[in-house]
């Protein structure tokens, strides 16, 4: 499933003025669950889990919280952006201030991997990364995103 196909205005959020890890789950959690039409706890908790397993915060300020989750209808990627980066546990140490998270039904595992990648390899480009920074708003962030995928 291309990353295109996935982008929704409303799941696209710019300047969050959030100050934690947790803090930023929990956002994910209430604005997917509205999307996904699911429980804002189970979308927390599908998260959380999947963080004690390790960070998903992958390095160059960029995490990628995902989890698969049953009560998903279908696959739905967040994108937020931070005032003010967080730390995230990443590999390299540094606080996170761009998220891509990933909620997958368990029947779209194998697509799960394959949006995941296209996440990481986006990840890889710091002019990409440095264009994403400068959105200012939710609109601004939609439309740079939506044209770097």
């Amino acid at each position: 499933m291309s990353l295109k196909s996935l982008l929704k205005a409303d799941l696209v959020l710019a300047k969050q003025d959030i100050v934690s890890k947790k803090r930023v789950l929990e956002s994910i959690a209430e604005v997917a669950s509205n999307r996904l039409h699911c429980n804002n706890e189970a979308v927390y908790d599908a998260l959380l889990g999947r963080e004690k397993l390790g960070s998903t915060g992958i390095g160059n300020g960029i995490a990628i919280p995902h989890c698969r989750l049953e009560s998903a209808n279908h696959t739905a990627i967040v994108v937020m952006s931070l005032q003010t980066p967080v730390d995230f546990d990443a590999i390299d140490k540094r606080a996170v201030d761009l998220i891509f998270a990933l909620i997958v039904p368990p029947h779209e595992c194998d697509q799960h991997l394959a949006t995941l990648a296209q996440i990481a390899e986006l990840a890889q480009s710091s002019e990409a990364l440095d264009k994403l920074r400068t959105a200012n708003n939710n609109e601004e962030l939609f439309t740079i995103f939506n044209t770097l995928i």
